[in-house]
């Protein structure tokens, strides 16, 4: 039997409706590229949260996953441990203005059975020191640590520096890995090594002010669904306990 006129006017139109895809189901697809120190919080919040959706998250270091977006890479949220990557690619127009979601705080990290107890004994000769890359979030807050400290402290530290790492996930692995005696890190990150890595604050002196910013890319593939994850770490949002619980501040 031939179909009716109607019947294909019909089949027109689911397939014109699933031009993108269709699953059969009514379950959401979310990507999500987030800074590495993200991790533990965010992979709670969308397990958690979006149980019913498939929430597909990358953690790099901020200024590689700005990096890819401006080199055409599209996810639908971009989450950075900085405000300058967000802002930068909401001037290009590549993301939605963007939010501050959470702050956090730098400490000294040492493996937990380390003599280290202070910033000085990390200028002494020969102890091994890894940082982050100037261009990731984490390093270039070290900078600032390092260049408000006394002069020949900030230069005996660096010249301790054995090696500048992509993010901070690789910073941490050389702590635990024992392959470094020392790191600056956020307290976040110390705080999921489940006590293999043990914090030693900073005075409020020697503190950058970090903040972490939050967007939907122009044109995300799920802007709906993206601007819902945004919308649940801000204040009173769903996600907000997770980020509280990895040890991040409020946004202010």
């Amino acid at each position: 039997m031939r179909p009716t006129r109607a019947a294909a006017t019909v089949a027109i139109v689911l397939s014109a409706t699933c031009a993108g895809g269709c699953s059969g189901s009514d379950q959401g697809q979310l990507r999500v590229s987030a800074a590495a120190s993200l991790r533990p919080a965010f992979d709670d919040y969308a397990a958690n949260a979006f149980p019913d959706d498939q929430i597909q998250q990358s953690f790099a270091g901020s200024d590689q996953l700005a990096a890819q977006i401006v080199q055409g890479a599209r996810p639908d949220v971009f989450a950075s441990a900085n405000t300058q990557y967000p802002e930068e690619l909401y001037a290009r127009g590549l993301l939605e203005k963007p939010v501050v979601f959470a702050r956090n705080r730098l400490v000294l990290a040492v493996p937990a059975d380390s003599g280290i107890r202070s910033v000085a004994d990390v200028a002494e000769p020969g102890v091994s020191v890894v940082i982050g890359n100037p261009s990731v979030p984490i390093g270039a807050y070290t900078h600032k640590i390092l260049a408000r400290l006394p002069a020949s402290e900030g230069s005996a530290i660096l010249a301790n520096v054995r090696s500048q790492e992509p993010d901070v996930s690789s910073i941490v692995g050389k702590l635990t890995q024992g392959a470094a005696d020392a790191a600056f890190v956020y307290v976040t990150d110390v705080r999921a090594t489940a006590g293999s890595v043990r914090a030693i604050p900073l005075p409020d002196s020697l503190q950058p002010e970090v903040a972490y910013g939050i967007g939907v890319l122009s044109h995300a593939p799920d802007p709906e669904l993206a601007r819902r994850y945004v919308q649940g770490l801000e204040p009173g949002g769903s996600g907000v306990r997770y980020l509280r619980q990895a040890g991040f501040l409020p946004p202010g």
